[in-house]
């Protein structure tokens, strides 16, 4: 099967290519014979019927450096794909969720990875709620009020924009942590948004095991630990990924929510489990599969791709 494959995306010459995970899924794409067109979400355009994108194709091959080579720009119509990726990273912002919208245009004529409607709807800090047995106590408010009662009952929390990701504005407050006003009214100046508070899980010092789901069923998993005076273990701010595996509990975890996955068509998702815990599912951008595949050999790219072809043959 020979794919004509859009991959949406940040610019593809910047990116960090022995960690990025659509990096290791595009050459996985090369290998099997499909071909591939990039565009970022800017050169995304909807006019008189037709969703399109201004984009060239590349070919990639591992070489720091010298890792892309483009063709010809050209503006084509995304249902003439076989598959378009969807793996800009968030912010998850209402440009964000307008190209999801654009997106669900062309999912009946071609397939989009992840489905744009369950994106939207399912973003990473809040389909957790789905699954209260699962998570750690969480509060999701503006008012300071409310998280003042949350910490007293908690003691230590965790405060993190509600949209936001790659750790970025995650805060660990203590019970005598005198900034929660300060914090507030500086998340009140950068949007309307409430934030997210979670008790806080001590163990996240040994690590916040980021489990990879293709089509609902583990992989396997890394688990990330926080550098040395970090509360935050994500990879983009210093945490270090080691070689685990998976508990019975985080099993569990899987089996719990592989349904809802399936169902919702997210075909690629990451985990965050932290001492048994589930804190997040990532299903905008996830990452970790270079990562995985470097420590147990298992190339969930192939996997991924399997299941895309699985589910254009059953179409």
């Amino acid at each position: 099967m020979s794919l004509y494959v859009a991959l949406q995306m940040d610019p593809i010459e910047n990116i960090v290519i022995d960690a990025d995970s659509t990096f290791r899924i595009a050459l996985e794409a090369e290998a099997r014979g499909h071909r591939l067109f990039q565009y970022t979400v800017d050169r995304l355009s909807y006019r008189a019927g037709v969703v399109s994108a201004k984009g060239r194709p590349v070919t990639l091959r591992r070489e720091p450096g010298n890792h892309v080579a483009f063709g010809d720009w050209a503006t084509v119509a995304l249902t003439d794909f076989d598959v378009v990726w969807l793996r800009q990273d968030p912010p998850f912002d209402m440009g964000y969720i307008t190209s999801t919208l654009l997106l669900d245009r062309i999912s009946s004529d071609t397939l989009v990875v992840n489905d744009p409607f369950w994106v939207r709807n399912c973003p990473e800090k809040l389909m957790v709620l789905d699954f209260p047995e699962l998570t750690p106590e969480t509060l999701i408010t503006r008012d300071i009020v409310e998280i003042r009662e949350f910490r007293a009952q908690h003691g230590d929390i965790i405060v993190k924009p509600l949209y936001g990701n790659g750790g970025a504005g995650v805060f660990h407050l203590r019970p005598e942590d005198p900034n929660l006003s300060s914090l507030m009214e500086l998340f009140a100046g950068i949007n309307r948004e409430p934030v997210i508070a979670q008790r806080y899980l001590p163990q996240v010092v040994d690590g916040d095991k980021r489990i990879i789901l293709v089509d609902g069923e583990p992989i396997g998993a890394i688990n990330r630990v926080p550098a040395k005076g970090e509360a935050r273990s994500n990879m983009h701010v210093g945490g270090r990924p080691e070689k685990t595996e998976l508990t019975s509990r985080e099993r569990e975890i899987c089996q719990t929510i592989a349904p809802v996955l399936k169902e919702k068509g997210l075909l690629f998702t990451g985990i965050d489990v932290i001492d048994g815990w589930l804190t997040e599912i990532n299903v905008t951008s996830p990452t970790g599969l270079q990562e995985l595949e470097r420590f147990d050999g298992v190339n969930g790219a192939a996997l991924i791709w399997d299941a895309i072809e699985r589910r254009l043959s059953a179409r």
